[in-house]
């Protein structure tokens, strides 16, 4: 799920990252990863104050943190804000996509995003420069984890891309966020978990893992580290109410409409276990 909010960066903060983007080992901080089984709200389609008893909350990087929580900061990390279309295509055009024709590579689901290219080493770190900066608003912010979207973009490649390339860039926003002090939620990709000694992700975002029965294989690799949100339009309240049974005692289980559209908004639907 991608918010509607558009993402402005400056060059120069940009920049900035890049030139500081090696960061020794012994220069990251210590992080600290969002409670086990807490109560947690979804928020990208725009923020709100969370329901009684919520202490995680999710929002888009353009919004603040909600107040007393453990906040994460979402950031398409490997695809673009479909608003950010003719900002990527000037300054960075390199670092799109682009089919056997030379045109952008668009996520099928998503048709106003296109396919970073994580096909390089130059253009990793270049990329890397580029989200570490989002990371460090973040950070700024107050956010105490960051999630990154669309790990899973090589799926979307055409072949162009490979999971091992999308896994190596991985690591690098791993270490970028570890070295501003926040935490960083591997989001979906039940491929990825296969490397996850490489990625060294600290906690897991699953969307609908109950509905394509993927709930175990993260808790295989994260333990209870694991939130997971599941859909009304897809598996239903029977789908959440399955969750809840299965493991709604060890996680956090969030049940959220597509939109995640903010509570009072027509459309909105919230449920924990």
């Amino acid at each position: 799920m991608k918010p509607w909010s558009q993402v402005v960066v400056s060059v120069a903060v940009a920049a900035t990252a890049l030139a500081t983007l090696a960061v020794p080992a012994h220069a990251a901080r210590r992080v600290t990863l969002p409670p086990v089984h807490a109560r947690v709200d979804y928020q990208l389609g725009g923020g709100y104050t969370p329901p009684a008893g919520v202490t995680v909350v999710t929002r888009d990087m353009s919004e603040r943190p909600a107040r007393r929580t453990y906040g994460i900061c979402y950031v398409n990390a490997f695809q673009s804000q479909g608003a950010d279309a003719r900002w990527w295509l000037t300054r960075h055009r390199t670092l799109v996509l682009r089919n056997a024709a030379g045109k952008p590579v668009h996520d099928p689901g998503w048709p106003d995003e296109m396919v970073l290219d994580t096909s390089t080493r130059a253009k990793r770190i270049a990329l890397t420069g580029i989200v570490g900066a989002w990371f460090a608003g973040c950070a700024a912010k107050g956010y105490r984890a960051v999630e990154p979207d669309n790990l899973d973009s090589w799926t979307r490649s055409g072949g162009r891309l490979t999971l091992r390339e999308n896994a190596l860039y991985a690591a690098m926003l791993v270490a970028r966020a570890h070295a501003l002090g926040l935490a960083i939620a591997q989001k979906n990709d039940t491929d990825m978990l296969a490397l996850h000694a490489m990625t060294k992700f600290d906690f897991a975002v699953t969307e609908e893992c109950q509905v394509y029965a993927e709930c175990e294989q993260y808790q295989r690799v994260y333990g209870r580290h694991v939130i997971e949100i599941e859909y009304a339009d897809n598996g239903g309240l029977r789908g959440f109410r399955a969750a809840c049974a299965a493991r709604g005692t060890r996680i956090s289980i969030v049940y959220r409409d597509r939109e995640l559209v903010p509570r009072g908004t027509a459309g909105y639907v919230y449920a924990h276990c």
